[in-house]
């Protein structure tokens, strides 16, 4: 009887981690979405510093000697996070040059 409450305990760490990416997925997914066009800008931010995170475990993983999987995972994250993080920065300048006021050109111009 005691096996069936603890019966979470025996699964396999695979099923929980791969159950815990599905999750993550479907929240990013509904948070990302449900954002309104103003607040694009700051969560951008947040997103290049949450990818800034995600590349110093990148480092971790891939930084062992030898040649595994984790190792060949982590770079591939340090390379997509890297393109991520870039790509964040592009978009958010350009977005915020939109915001900034245009020089305008004298009312009357130049009298030759």
């Amino acid at each position: 009887m005691a096996d069936v409450a603890t019966g979470a305990a025996h699964a396999s760490p695979f099923l929980s981690q791969l159950s815990l990416f599905v999750l993550a997925i479907f929240v990013g997914y509904y948070v990302v979405w449900s954002v309104t066009p103003a607040l694009h800008t700051p969560l951008m931010a947040v997103t290049n510093a949450i990818s800034s995170v995600i590349i110093v475990g990148a480092l971790i993983a891939g930084g062992p000697e030898g040649m595994s999987l984790a190792k060949v995972l982590g770079i591939i994250a340090i390379a997509l996070a890297a393109v991520n993080i870039f790509g964040g920065f592009a978009v958010t300048q350009r977005m915020l040059a939109m915001y900034k006021k245009k020089d305008k050109p004298a009312a009357g111009g130049d009298k030759a």
